[in-house]
C-alpha cells in the first residue's frame, strides 16, 4: 500500500502548490474552465505520453470538490511537464530556488521567418496599447497602426520569435528615422498577439 504523501514530504501541500503554479506558468494560463483542463491533459499527453485525465486535473486544482491528495505518479508526471525528473526533485528544488529563471512554456508563439511577406500581426499589451506590424520578410516588421504606444506609424523593427504572454523584444527599431535601437514592448506583463 503506497505511503501517505504527507509523511514523505512534511511541506507537500506547498510543493503541489507550487506544483500548480509552475504547471500554470508553463502552460501560460490559469486553469479555470473546463476546457483549460482538456488542454492541459492533451499537452501532459503530448508531451509525455502519459495520460492524466481532465478529471484528474479538476480534482487536483479543486475544480469540482474540495482539493484532493493527488497520486504521487500523477505529480511525478506533472513535475517532469515542467522540466523535474520527478517530484522530490521538484519540492527539493523549492529550497534552492526562489524564482525559477529557465523554464519551458507551451504559450502560443510565432517564428517569424515563417510568416508570409504581408503577413499581418495586431500586438497589445497593458495597460491599453495597440500596434498592427506588417511582414516585410525575413523577420522584419513595419508598424502600420498604433495606438497608446511610443511606437510610430512607418516605424520598421525586425523580431524573430513573439511569444504571447512574454516580452516583445523588438531589434534594428527605426522610430521617426533615427539610428537602431531596441525597444522591449510589454516588458512587465507580457504582450497578446492576434493573427
Amino acid at each position: 500500500m503506497p505511503q501517505p504523501l504527507y509523511s514523505t514530504f512534511p511541506d507537500s501541500a506547498d510543493a503541489i502548490y507550487k506544483l500548480k503554479q509552475r504547471v500554470e506558468a508553463v502552460m501560460n494560463s490559469r486553469m479555470q474552465t473546463p476546457r483549460d483542463f482538456d488542454t492541459l491533459s492533451e499537452a501532459v499527453f503530448g508531451r509525455m505520453r502519459t495520460l492524466i485525465s481532465p478529471t484528474t486535473l479538476k480534482r487536483m486544482w479543486g475544480y469540482i470538490d474540495e482539493p484532493v491528495q493527488p497520486r504521487r505518479s500523477t505529480l511525478d508526471v506533472l513535475s517532469r511537464f515542467v522540466g523535474y525528473p520527478d517530484f522530490r526533485r521538484f519540492s527539493e528544488g523549492l529550497a534552492t530556488a526562489a524564482e525559477v529563471q529557465s523554464d519551458v512554456t507551451l504559450a502560443y508563439s510565432i517564428n517569424t521567418t515563417m510568416l508570409s511577406r504581408g503577413s499581418r500581426i495586431t500586438l497589445r499589451w497593458l495597460p491599453d496599447r495597440r500596434c498592427r506590424v506588417r511582414h516585410l520578410g525575413d523577420g522584419r516588421f513595419e508598424v502600420e497602426e498604433a495606438e497608446n504606444t511610443k511606437l510610430s506609424v512607418g516605424d520598421t523593427f525586425r523580431c524573430l520569435l513573439m511569444v504571447e504572454g512574454e516580452p516583445l523584444y523588438l531589434d534594428a527599431l527605426v522610430h521617426l528615422g533615427q539610428p537602431p535601437v531596441t525597444y522591449i514592448a510589454g516588458r512587465k506583463d507580457g504582450i497578446r498577439i492576434e493573427r
